[in-house]
């Protein structure tokens, strides 16, 4: 059986934070993420590592408005996307993203 290390609370921050602690089988409190979890996880990463990509600007978009929208108004994610020349918020992840807010 592997050992498993805990996972610290400095290692809790950024997106790395999360998929070191997946590969360890751990979640961010150290405690043991189930088995059926995982392979489920596994499972439905193995189809995205599989897909085709079409453009690195496409999808630095959609990150951008995915983790955008949690920090930032609707108003001022928008315009940092215009002012980057990427086209602004469609009217769906406005209201996917801002819908309830």
């Amino acid at each position: 059986m592997p050992t498993l290390h805990k996972i610290t609370m400095t290692d809790t921050k950024g997106a790395d934070a999360v998929d070191t602690a997946i590969s360890q089988g751990l979640d961010l409190d150290g405690s043991p993420i189930p088995e059926n979890k995982l392979a489920l996880y596994n499972k439905v990463m193995g189809f995205e590592a599989g897909r085709q990509r079409s453009g690195v600007t496409n999808t630095m978009r959609s990150r951008i408005v995915r983790i955008g929208a949690k920090h930032l108004a609707k108003e001022e994610l928008n315009q940092m996307l215009i002012d980057a020349e990427f086209p602004a918020l469609k009217d769906k992840e406005i209201a996917f993203y801002y819908g309830g807010k």
